[in-house]
Formats: C-alpha cells, sequence, structure tokens
C-alpha cells in the first residue's frame, strides 16, 4: 500500500538563510567551485559552514555570487580586482 505524503508548498525561506551548497550554487549560477574558494578566501563573499561541513550560501549571496561572477565573466576583472570595483560601486550606490 503506498501512502501519499502531503507536504506544505507555502513555505518561506529568508533570503539571508544560508540553504544553499556550493554545488548547487555552481549549477544554479554555472560557477566553477574553485572560483566559489577563492572568493571565500578573498571574504568577497563569505558562506558560512555549519560544523565544519560545506560551505552554505544564502539567496543574498547567490544575489551577489551572481553579480560578482558577471564582472569577472563579461568584464574580464580578476578576484584581485573585485574588492575595488565592489567597492566603487557601493560609493556611486550610496550618492543615489
Amino acid at each position: 500500500m503506498k501512502r501519499e505524503i502531503k507536504y506544505n508548498d507555502s513555505f518561506e525561506v529568508n533570503a539571508d538563510e544560508p540553504v544553499y551548497t556550493s554545488g548547487v550554487v555552481c549549477r544554479l549560477l554555472g560557477i566553477p567551485v574553485w572560483v566559489l574558494k577563492q572568493l571565500d578566501r578573498e571574504e568577497i563573499v563569505s558562506p558560512r559552514r555549519k560544523k565544519g561541513r560545506s560551505r552554505l550560501y544564502s539567496k543574498e549571496e547567490l544575489n551577489k555570487l551572481n553579480h560578482v561572477w558577471y564582472i569577472m565573466r563579461e568584464k574580464k576583472v580578476k578576484v584581485a580586482g573585485l574588492r575595488y570595483v565592489l567597492e566603487m560601486e557601493s560609493r556611486v550606490y550610496r550618492r543615489l
């Protein structure tokens, strides 16, 4: 006898809740895992870790990663230059 599993699909996850693993982030955004690790080392995007396990990213971090990956891919900016570009963007948006 097969039981039907009922679930509530109306739950929401906060944008700052870390739920995406690095594998999922790589698949969703098309970012190589080495880039994620390098961005973490440079503290450009800092995922949270659960007791030494894998990195977990929030929706907000995914949005930032998507923007950073665009800058790297389309504008040919290296990881070392990202901090400068992001700081300049931040200054421009603060003035608006």
